[in-house]
């Protein structure tokens, strides 16, 4: 049973701009230019951090973007696009479900777990983090996925650096493992030659990508570090040997069987019902056991989907080619 199309006008993906300079209360370089399909808001005088932007959809113009800038996590800058997607992950993993519903998922650092799981497509997220021996959990980053569709794999991550420098690009990109090289030039693209319908555009000069497969799926990935000052606030124990780049990212999934299952997908179910802490600030999802993957392609976390219908990864091959 497919879910069809996954409408998200009124949901927005809200990057954080990496300003390290302005962190640190530095004069830096101006940030990279956007493609046209974003926008950079600013807090606002007197704590005004909601502003509302005109939505890029020529099929509603009824409904503007609302965006908010997280006042912790984002204290400089928000970049965001409109319309926006349901699926986001940022920060500290922070997702939002297809229900609309926020939820942390912590995971383990250096460890693979499978967030969308389906017969013909398959994501997992590499976690990095650092260990708090005050609390029972690691403080955990997104830092690359691996996604599987038919018989190809695309990998992409976020290196790993010593100092962060937000003109220097980040970005490791590869498809069924030959490395992907894109002009650090705004609006940049790669098309693969055997999915013509698998590209890849940069939304920014550096670390700022949008990767899509027509019909499938569209991703907006952003590589951001742990600033000193996130590491202060939030106690996370960063040290100079390593600014734990990471990504911001945004999911938007045009088609899933009602199968679908992963710390993600499980919320596009029809029969999905939350069940996470509706008191709490930000609900956390647990069952991580369920979700681990022995590496960033695997396909062995105990509510694996893939591969499951030969049918379904043939009409996946024919949607990319």
């Amino acid at each position: 049973m497919s879910m069809g199309v996954v409408a998200a006008l009124a949901v927005l993906v809200v990057l954080c701009a990496a300003v390290r300079a302005a962190a640190q209360g530095k004069t830096g370089p101006p940030a990279p230019k956007l493609s046209s399909n974003f926008k950079t808001i600013h807090p606002g005088r007197f704590g005004k951090r909601a502003q509302v932007l005109t939505c890029d959809d020529e099929k509603d113009k009824k409904n503007p973007c609302v965006a908010t800038c997280d006042k912790v996590r984002c204290p400089n800058e928000c970049i965001v696009m409109c319309p926006g997607y349901p699926g986001v992950s940022c920060g500290d993993p922070r997702f939002t479900g297809a229900d609309g519903n926020n939820f942390y998922f912590h995971g383990k650092k250096d460890q693979s777990f499978c967030v969308v799981s389906d017969a013909d497509l398959h994501i997992n997220a590499h976690f990095i983090g650092k260990r708090n021996p005050t609390m029972s959990r690691d403080f955990t980053w997104i830092q690359a996925l691996g996604i599987r569709f038919a018989d190809h794999r695309l990998y992409m991550a976020a290196q790993k650096t010593v100092e962060w420098d937000s003109d220097v690009d980040r970005l490791e990109l590869a498809f069924d493992g030959m490395p992907i090289d894109i002009p650090t030039e705004v609006d940049a693209e790669w098309q693969s030659t055997i999915v013509p319908t698998l590209t890849i555009t940069r939304t920014s000069a550096t670390n700022g990508i949008r990767v899509q497969l027509k019909g499938v799926f569209d991703i907006l990935a952003n590589v951001v570090p742990i600033t000193e000052k996130d590491s202060r606030i939030h106690n996370y124990g960063v040290t100079e040997e390593d600014s734990l780049a990471h990504f911001d990212i945004g999911f938007k999934f045009h088609a899933f069987t009602d199968d679908v299952h992963g710390v993600l997908g499980q919320t596009y179910r029809t029969d999905y019902v939350n069940k996470l802490s509706v008191t709490a600030n930000m609900p956390i999802m647990g069952g991580a056991a369920s979700y681990v993957s022995s590496d960033i392609f695997s396909t062995d976390c105990k509510v694996a989907r893939f591969g499951r219908s030969r049918g379904a990864i043939s009409m996946t091959t024919t949607k990319a080619s």
